[in-house]
């Protein structure tokens, strides 16, 4: 994957000054609802020239936040494409499925940790656990930096 995502999140991050996918939803005049949405983790929707993101009412913590910046992904890289983040489906192989998740990842896992764990020689499983990420996320991270 080139370096289009990380330059968004870079000019993202930079721009409003933030690292919580929260504020700079509200920032970029994203309505986010919290509501029980069934198997769904989130959804991200573009109605009537309005972007909407819904997050599971069951979710807490970094998977919240995963999912947050995960639908995030979804409004800003792909803005007219409705998208739903099932459970089971976390890391689809599809291209907007792949961006969304880059996206999250590089939202949520600055390069000064990544550095940090590789000096120290954390393996994914380690530095996964210590950060409270998915294994798939931390891998998925690392392999953008190294």
């Amino acid at each position: 994957m080139n370096d289009f995502v990380r330059k968004k999140v870079l000019y993202y991050k930079r721009k409003f000054d933030t690292s919580d996918p929260f504020k700079l939803a509200d920032l970029l005049g994203i309505e986010v609802m919290t509501c029980d949405i069934g198997s769904r983790l989130g959804c991200y929707m573009y109605m009537k020239r309005s972007k909407c993101i819904w997050i599971n009412e069951c979710l807490e913590g970094n998977e919240r936040l995963f999912v947050m910046a995960h639908e995030l992904g979804h409004a800003i890289l792909h803005p007219k494409e409705n998208c739903y983040f099932l459970r089971n489906q976390t890391f689809l192989n599809t291209k907007i499925e792949q961006e969304a998740n880059a996206f999250a990842a590089e939202f949520l896992i600055p390069d000064e940790a990544i550095l940090e764990a590789m000096e120290n020689g954390y393996t994914i499983d380690q530095f996964a656990r210590i950060l409270g990420y998915e294994k798939e996320l931390v891998e998925l991270r690392m392999k953008r930096i190294s």
